[in-house]
């Protein structure tokens, strides 16, 4: 009998719109099948009221009790992510009952990284409860609370699924995955085979936040406003001293801990440019910290789609930088199809989280499951 299927969701910290929706065959330690993906856009109002609950995540910090708005926000998403995917099985011919699980990571709103002196906090927006109802399929979510508690980094959670696409490929040491979403995050094996991962330094959010402020769009599509600029080479350089980049792993990112005001006083195009630069210089810095230093980054997320920062990447990162799609791997999916293989994981009670990963004290699962018959 071929193992049921999962459905992974994804929403990004960069806000573009989207649920990323992909189904896997899985059981949570190899893929057998790579079954249909798409981007759902969401309604306009769902998006502004994500929006708005982010801000208000940032004048909350964990301080006091949450925000009206998250209740609002949650019931939201959770609705539009449901009826995306009821509309997806339905368009693609699969049957609640062929599903497994569905892996739903909700709406990240702000992230807190551990101190020597305080456990951090995470926070995701969504109901798996109510998905689970809505769609009759048991939901994984909340797939972070539980490693910050055990005192880890609650991200990146990206590894375990990583390491078995470049199992799939024969890969070693010699390679390692970059995420370039909102946060870059960079996922590798080591010597004795054991999985590293943590977040390298921004990905397009400072980028993407510097064009919104210029009023010039949402990204820098095509990566033409950077190709404009120039390089600010010494503000780059003092960037990269920055201790968070020369601090050991484990260690995570919230997507605000580095803001476009990085280019403040520069000209929009020489501050794209110099932006562009510093998340490709964060990546040398993350690599300078592994055991084995890799010659090939095989790239994911939205970042690889701009021109600008893959040439940035292969200028300064000092190793080769090639899309996913050139290995197989569909690069737009590749983030829906964690999560999916990450519910195959806990429905297994296979680890999640690991002391090189997050930095949790071992290996340990996590997500919370909501039964959906």
């Amino acid at each position: 009998m071929q193992p049921l299927w999962a459905i992974g969701l994804m929403t990004g910290t960069v806000l573009d719109g989207n649920i990323d929706i992909a189904a896997i065959r899985s059981d949570g330690q190899t893929v057998t099948e790579f079954g249909p993906w798409r981007l759902a856009p969401y309604a306009a109002e769902v998006r502004e009221l994500l929006a708005q609950a982010v801000e208000a995540a940032l004048s909350w910090r964990f301080e006091g009790p949450e925000p009206q708005i998250f209740a609002e926000a949650t019931r939201a998403l959770t609705v539009a992510q449901s009826d995306a995917v009821a509309q997806f099985l339905a368009e693609e011919g699969i049957a609640a009952s062929e599903v497994s699980a569905v892996g739903f990571h909700g709406q990240t709103v702000l992230h807190r990284a551990p101190t020597s002196a305080r456990k951090g906090d995470t926070r995701q927006l969504g109901d798996g409860a109510l998905m689970a109802q809505r769609l009759g399929i048991d939901v994984v979510y909340d797939l972070r609370s539980a490693d910050v508690r055990a005192g880890g980094q609650g991200a990146p959670l990206a590894a375990s699924y990583h390491a078995a696409l470049l199992r799939g490929l024969g890969a070693g040491s010699e390679t390692a995955v970059l995420n370039l979403g909102g946060v870059g995050n960079l996922s590798a094996i080591d010597a004795e085979g054991q999985i590293v991962a943590f977040d390298t330094g921004p990905g397009n959010a400072p980028l993407n936040d510097w064009i919104v402020r210029h009023g010039k769009g949402e990204m820098d599509r095509d990566g033409a406003f950077a190709a404009a600029g120039s390089v600010d080479e010494p503000r780059l350089a003092r960037l990269l001293e920055h201790p968070y980049l020369l601090a050991p792993y484990p260690k995570s990112l919230d997507r605000h801990d580095f803001t476009a005001a990085m280019a403040d006083g520069l000209s929009f195009a020489d501050g794209a440019a110099t932006l562009t630069a510093f998340t490709a210089g964060t990546v040398g810095r993350g690599l300078d910290l592994l055991p084995i230093r890799p010659q090939r980054l095989i790239v994911c997320g939205g970042g690889r789609r701009n021109p600008a920062i893959m040439a940035a990447l292969n200028a300064r990162s000092g190793a080769q930088a090639i899309p996913a799609e050139s290995v197989g791997w569909r690069g737009d999916a590749i983030e829906a199809e964690l999560f999916a293989f990450l519910a195959m994981r806990a429905k297994a009670g296979l680890p999640i989280s690991f002391p090189l990963t997050t930095g949790v004290p071992e290996p340990m699962s996590g997500g919370r499951i909501a039964r959906g018959r």
